[in-house]
């Protein structure tokens, strides 16, 4: 077993107060970089950096990303949601490690959407209508997957169907 233990850390936005999601930080009792690669492998990560090493994954609209003494993940809606995400990290983590002679590592990310061929689906109205200032500011938490087409309010039924689709080529779970 690579990773024992850790200890977490719970925090909310300060910037913006409004926001009610958490974050949470795991501080990792021991150094998991090694693991990384492997990792990324088997989850699909949808990008690693080399230097420091990291690997950030999309799952069920929140990143995650892994460096080699924390983890982080974004967007909770509480602490028992973050134990949850932590604890099945851990062990995916674990797996990736027992099993690393029979996967092969990988030091590359997935390909990700254009915010460009994002925003040309896009209303372009700038209502605010989805929370957020603009239409491109939304087109980028769609590239990112922070948000998804249903997220806009004013979408026209035919770009959404254009939307998921283009949007569906790449993984964001």
């Amino acid at each position: 077993m690579l990773l024992k233990s850790y200890t977490k850390r719970i925090v909310r936005v300060e910037c913006n107060p409004s926001f009610e999601s958490v974050h949470c930080i795991a501080h990792l009792e021991q150094n998991i970089e090694k693991v990384l690669p492997y990792l990324n492998a088997s989850l699909g990560g949808f990008e690693y950096l080399k230097d420091p090493p990291a690997v950030t994954f999309k799952a069920s609209g929140k990143l995650i990303t892994v460096q080699g003494e924390q983890i982080a993940v974004n967007a909770l809606k509480n602490e028992k949601e973050a134990d949850k995400i932590i604890e099945w990290l851990k062990s995916e983590i674990n797996e990736a490690w027992t099993n690393r002679d029979q996967i092969t590592p990988s030091y590359k990310g997935q390909a990700k959407p254009n915010m460009i061929d994002i925003l040309k689906l896009l209303p372009k109205t700038n209502c605010k209508a989805c929370g957020q200032a603009t239409c491109m500011v939304f087109a980028t938490m769609l590239a990112s997957g922070a948000k998804s087409p249903e997220d806009c309010p004013e979408m026209e039924n035919e770009f959404l169907q254009k939307l998921k689709t283009y949007l569906d080529q790449f993984q964001f779970e």
